[in-house]
């Protein structure tokens, strides 16, 4: 009798345990017929996801220059990270889908000579593809963007460019592009050819995807419409820019947190603040 008692706590104290622990799916593949091509992405499932048939919110979780969609993954210790957010109880239950941005041209945006539309293939086919995949909420309360470096200004990008989709905003040490025509000659992935550097690109580049160009033209009914949470280290080469952000967002009367805390560009300061991220987009989940 005791020991069926025993070997029935074991059992008990095993199933119990079943289910705190979420998966990630990091090879996982769409065709696209905007990039021509096969695309990857990585997902995040909570905990109870294989064992309940409910939907759940959603973060976009986006990479920067030269990662791809295992960035977060490896570096970032999503699973882990995520995993103990959901259980302590400080995040909830959410999926997470980590797309690849560094195949092809580099960058979330739309190339300027529209050769490479990255910006078309996530809000056309990718955001489509895995809300129906996987069991998603599909309305702007349960989903979210946050994304560090490139990602970060990805973030500010998707956010800014269509407000009805995200309930939140997350970028980090979020790089916003080129500032001026000099700039714009030594980056690397914004989408546009030698022979477009010129200052009529830059121009046309500015006008669609310069976050501090577009906080300007934006109405604050719809900068108002996302809650935004700005984190970049105090020794980041971005400081400034993210800086002259908050700035301006403050001036605008725009709602937003802002944090600078004590780092660099590092995946080191990015574990540390993706914690803080889940707990902010969870907190519009639930409103």
């Amino acid at each position: 009798m005791k020991n069926t008692i025993y070997l029935l706590t074991l059992f008990m104290v095993f199933t119990s345990t079943m289910g705190q622990y979420g998966k990630v799916m990091d090879h996982l593949t769409l065709d696209s017929k905007i990039l021509k091509g096969e695309r990857n992405f990585a997902v995040y499932l909570p905990p109870d996801y294989d064992h309940s048939s409910r939907s759940y919110p959603v973060l976009y979780l986006l990479h920067g220059y030269t990662d791809d969609h295992t960035g977060w993954v490896q570096f970032g210790e999503v699973l882990h990270i995520a995993d103990k957010a959901i259980n302590d109880g400080s995040a909830t239950a959410m999926i997470i889908i980590m797309p690849d941005a560094d195949s092809g041209l580099p960058g979330y945006t739309n190339a300027i000579n529209g050769k490479w539309n990255y910006e078309d293939f996530f809000f056309n086919e990718l955001m489509p593809h895995v809300e129906e995949r996987f069991r998603i909420k599909k309305n702007k309360r349960y989903r979210a963007v946050a994304g560090l470096s490139m990602g970060g200004g990805g973030t500010f990008l998707y956010a800014m460019h269509r407000p009805d989709l995200f309930s939140s905003a997350a970028p980090l040490s979020a790089s916003l592009g080129p500032q001026s025509l000099e700039e714009m000659k030594n980056f690397p992935y914004v989408g546009f050819s030698k022979k477009e550097i010129n200052q009529k690109g830059f121009d046309l580049y500015s006008l669609r995807n310069n976050p501090l160009k577009l906080v300007d033209k934006m109405s604050k009914k719809d900068l108002n419409s996302v809650r935004w949470y700005i984190d970049c280290g105090d020794d980041d080469f971005l400081y400034e820019a993210n800086s002259l952000m908050h700035l301006k967002m403050r001036e605008k009367e725009i709602k937003h947190e802002f944090r600078i805390r004590d780092g660099d560009h590092s995946w080191d300061y990015w574990r540390s603040a993706l914690p803080s991220v889940l707990a902010f987009i969870s907190k519009g989940f639930h409103q």
